[in-house]
């Protein structure tokens, strides 16, 4: 019973520390994601993004970066472009870019995992894309897509409310509008955040490194000694991994780190990290928008590109010796609360964050903000709201554990 309990207070002191190690980075990311969602504006993308070829597809990548968002936000505004004329192939990229190339993640790719992964994570959104559009041009689902289109029906048109740059930037409203969508921002990622980070603390420190050496087949093994059937059942399994957490990207990050400090190919963990779009959510929110067919069509296109761009990136980082040394992530190993540079850090997005919230609540009480989402399951909703809430106890009863025990 003491070491369970001993083992307890670990697990939550780890959990807090890695959101310490975090937290700057999530303030950082969402800030700068609001203000660019707010001064830089969506409408009329869809009169840019009707082609299929180059043109349309770098501006729906383009698009889709500088709109960076959650995933449920990023499959509302993908079916909107798309129903106003957006072609299919853009409208993936779109989508793709706006959930793998984001500020946010990159930022907290670094401190769990180091640069290499950052680099995987920018150039692979890229090959995502690159994937994407190629099975598409060679399948040419058009029956599926005017399918899928009249699915949707007619847009609604609204009326532009586009102004200058310069205006919004010293315009009060739109910085109040900053705020109500920092606001936003962690409203739709405090459960995934809560329970990500909770259940990374659990599974360093209850879970044996046998389970994932059984789970990984090879795992934990030298780099070189990895053959090809090793790597692809490692980007088939860590897309499975991801689904059983039922969390976002952002959540999954210190799992990701997690995973490769127990040896897990760069591969495999790449793949966890790319799976936040082929997970069931997802598929039945598709589903809804487009139809089953279309839905489980995008299921098909974005696994396949997902598996080619995760063993790509092994191959390639490993021809110019970019493979990331498993000795360079030690994220257990760290003290988190100690002052140095996080510290500060924290303590500065802490008050940039107060002054956010502050124009959100208080300032923008009378504006008018609203950004469409992706309908959520009720049901899944519900369950994270009570498994975050679970977390919360854990964790407090866990830390007064950790000093006690």
């Amino acid at each position: 019973m003491t070491d369970f309990l001993k083992s307890w207070g670990e697990a939550a002191y780890t959990s807090t520390g890695f959101f310490w190690m975090a937290l700057w980075a999530f303030v950082l990311g969402y800030a700068v994601s609001s203000m660019i969602q707010i001064f830089v504006t969506q409408e009329r993308m869809q009169n840019t993004m009707g082609g299929k070829d180059f043109k349309s597809v770098f501006l729906g990548t383009f698009f889709g970066f500088i709109s960076s968002s959650c995933s449920f936000s990023a499959l509302a505004t993908t079916k909107s472009l798309f129903q106003k004329g957006a072609s299919f192939v853009s409208s993936i990229a779109f989508l793709l870019a706006s959930t793998n190339l984001v500020i946010e993640l990159g930022i907290i790719i670094s401190i769990f995992l180091g640069w290499q992964f950052v680099v995987g994570e920018y150039v692979g959104g890229i090959l995502l894309i690159v994937f994407s559009w190629i099975l598409i041009k060679l399948i040419r689902p058009n029956s599926l897509i005017e399918y899928a289109r009249k699915n949707l029906g007619q847009a609604h048109e609204h009326e532009s409310t586009d102004k200058a740059l310069a205006d919004k930037l010293a315009s009060k409203v739109s910085w109040a509008k900053v705020g109500k969508q920092y606001v936003m921002e962690w409203k739709m990622v405090w459960k995934d955040v809560t329970v990500g980070f909770t259940i990374a603390g659990i599974i360093s420190a209850f879970v044996p490194d046998t389970f994932f050496r059984a789970l990984f087949i090879n795992s934990g093994t030298d780099v070189a000694s990895y053959d090809f059937l090793t790597l692809l059942q490692h980007v088939v399994i860590g897309p499975i991994a991801a689904f059983l957490t039922f969390i976002g990207s952002m959540g999954n990050i210190p799992l990701a780190a997690l995973l490769f400090t127990k040896g897990v190919s760069f591969a495999g963990v790449m793949a966890f990290i790319f799976s936040d779009l082929v997970v069931f959510p997802v598929l039945r929110i598709n589903a809804k928008y487009y139809g089953w067919k279309m839905s489980l069509f995008i299921l098909f296109l974005l696994f396949t590109s997902l598996i080619g761009t995760a063993l790509g990136l092994h191959y390639g980082f490993a021809a110019i010796d970019l493979i990331p040394d498993l000795s360079g992530v030690r994220i257990t190993e760290k003290e988190h609360f100690k002052i140095d540079y996080t510290f500060w850090l924290n303590t500065a997005m802490l008050i940039a964050s107060a002054v956010l919230v502050y124009l959100g609540f208080f300032k923008g009480k009378e504006v008018k903000h609203h950004k469409e989402m992706a309908p959520k399951s009720p049901l899944l909703e519900k369950t994270l709201k009570y498994l975050a809430f679970f977390c919360y106890l854990w964790l407090t009863v866990g830390l007064l554990l950790k000093f006690a025990v």
